[in-house]
């Protein structure tokens, strides 16, 4: 069967309760690949960045061998570029290989009050919007020559009503200003989410992180996405049947 290849931050398998196995049946890439039917390839991790959805493309042995059967690509990055970072993202993932723990734990908890004091100026954030589609570009240019047949759709940038945060999320407009521009640039399907954030937060059922999602939040996204591959497969097919390329 062939493949929806989804790269995703924790937003693709995580729920109103933590984090889910690649496999639950709840959580939209599965949803929207049972709609196509297809077989879903999720590949992602907590805090992506449009730059890890790139090394996943050029280093994951596990995106080398889904590609062969790929049909169809989501690109679910882009929302942890636009949070708020206080300090250099490097710097921040380097928190963990702190020691001993005590010192750790410190570490972590400034980070955290600083991170919410400065959240509402929106500077700097984890990638500045330049470096974001820079980043989709590389991804998608990669993908394309590989499987050019292979419809290619991305999520706009999540928002959130994280503590975390501080509540605020003032570089989203910005970041998803320079996503919907570059994918009008690239033949890229654009499917927003934050009209379906809002809905889902003002609903109730999240995760209590103010960040991940209701189980009815991944069945309107996974509709949303079906809905656009569909409609970008539909514009490539008929491109090529005028003699013109996919991309």
């Amino acid at each position: 069967m062939t493949a929806l290849l989804v790269l995703s931050d924790s937003l693709g398998y995580y729920g109103p309760e933590g984090a889910l196995p690649a496999d639950d049946p709840r959580i939209w890439p599965n949803l929207a690949a049972s709609e196509l039917g297809m077989d879903p390839e999720l590949i992602g991790r907590v805090g992506w960045t449009t730059r890890d959805g790139w090394w996943a493309v050029s280093q994951d042995p596990r995106v080398w061998a889904a590609v062969p059967r790929v049909d169809a690509v989501v690109l679910a990055l882009g929302g942890m570029d636009s949070l708020p970072s206080p300090l250099p993202t490097a710097m921040r993932e380097q928190i963990r290989y702190i020691r001993p723990a005590s010192l750790r734990a410190l570490a972590r908890d400034g980070y955290g009050r600083m991170q919410r004091v400065l959240a509402p100026v929106g500077w700097p954030m984890a990638l500045p919007p330049k470096v974001t589609v820079e980043y989709l570009e590389r991804t998608r240019a990669a993908l394309a020559a590989l499987r050019p047949s292979a419809p290619i759709v991305t999520l706009g940038p999540a928002t959130q009503r994280a503590y975390a945060y501080g509540y605020a999320h003032p570089g989203w407009a910005a970041t998803d200003r320079a996503m919907r521009e570059w994918a009008d640039r690239s033949d890229v399907g654009y499917v927003p989410v934050r009209d379906l954030c809002d809905w889902s937060f003002d609903l109730g059922g999240n995760n209590i992180d103010g960040i991940h999602w209701a189980f009815d939040m991944h069945a309107a996204v996974a509709e949303r996405v079906a809905a656009a591959l569909r409609a970008n497969g539909s514009q490539a097919n008929g491109s090529q049947a005028n003699g013109g390329g996919t991309r």
